[in-house]
């Protein structure tokens, strides 16, 4: 698993990397990681010597990162398509759409974590009952996709009407229009707003703990009344340490989402 987001994390950088020797770094470890992706996945973690480690048991700084990289990875491709939906000229797809984006933003992010972890398995087959951590997921990534959407509608919306009678001009379909033509502009548009989803989600994962899944500050929490690590500083370095740690990750998704912003605006002044 691990191996799996380190090789996505690489893959994400040399896409977007502006400079060549790190992307060609990045390109190396992506084809060195990715076969031991595929081998762990088939054949367990037991055949490099790691036992399998379930998911109730998992806790502290690593389920935040995963969280937050799962749902920052699957919400913006889940936003997009709800976001289409909406402007379809389909009644069927358009309300389907509408629904699935009010509703998770007409609610706190803790009801749709109590919705994910008690009502998700009611909609499943028999047998099927996935663990806490893939609810919690499930949950967050269509509560930000909701708010995607209507960030990645707006820079629809921005894109002059020009652009479509052009892509029409050269026989283009729908979705080559979309993907070729539309979506990369509307996407430089919203990349500011969409920073600040990735961010506020990845902060939110501290309401983890609402359904019994221990994150980064809720271990932090335990470990401040531990009667093992009682003293009168635990508190305030716990706290400090906390964040320390969350400004460090807000601050570079940050950065790197200006270093985009600058790279996207050379490339538009060409």
């Amino acid at each position: 698993m691990n191996t799996f987001f380190i090789a996505g994390g690489l893959g994400l950088a040399y896409l977007l990397w502006p400079r060549a020797p790190f992307r060609r770094l990045g390109l190396t470890l992506v084809i060195v990681a990715l076969p031991l992706t595929g081998f762990i996945f088939l054949s367990g973690w037991d055949a490099v010597g790691l036992p399998d480690v379930p998911t109730n048991l998992w806790g502290g700084l690593m389920v935040t990162i995963v969280v937050a990289a799962v749902g920052i990875a699957t919400a913006l491709p889940v936003g997009i398509l709800l976001a289409l939906g909406r402007r379809s000229h389909l009644v069927i797809v358009r309300w389907l759409s509408i629904g699935l984006i009010e509703l998770p933003r007409g609610v706190p992010l803790v009801t749709v974590l109590f919705m994910a972890n008690t009502m998700l398995p009611l909609f499943l087959p028999t047998g099927l009952n996935p663990d806490k951590l893939v609810r919690a997921l499930v949950g967050i990534t269509f509560f930000a996709a909701a708010y995607l959407a209507e960030i990645i509608r707006g820079g629809l919306q921005a894109i002059p009407r020009g652009q479509y009678e052009a892509a029409s001009a050269l026989g283009l379909g729908y979705w080559k229009t979309m993907v070729l033509i539309i979506l990369p502009q509307a996407l430089k548009v919203a990349v500011p707003n969409i920073v600040s989803i990735n961010i506020g989600l990845f902060k939110d994962t501290s309401l983890l703990l609402i359904v019994g899944i221990f994150d980064f500050l809720s271990t932090i929490e335990t470990a401040r009344i531990d009667p093992r690590w009682a003293a009168p500083t635990i508190s305030t370095t716990g706290y400090a340490f906390a964040a320390v740690v969350y400004f460090s990750f807000c601050f570079g998704m940050s950065r790197y989402g200006a270093l985009i912003e600058r790279r996207l605006s050379r490339d538009h002044g060409r």
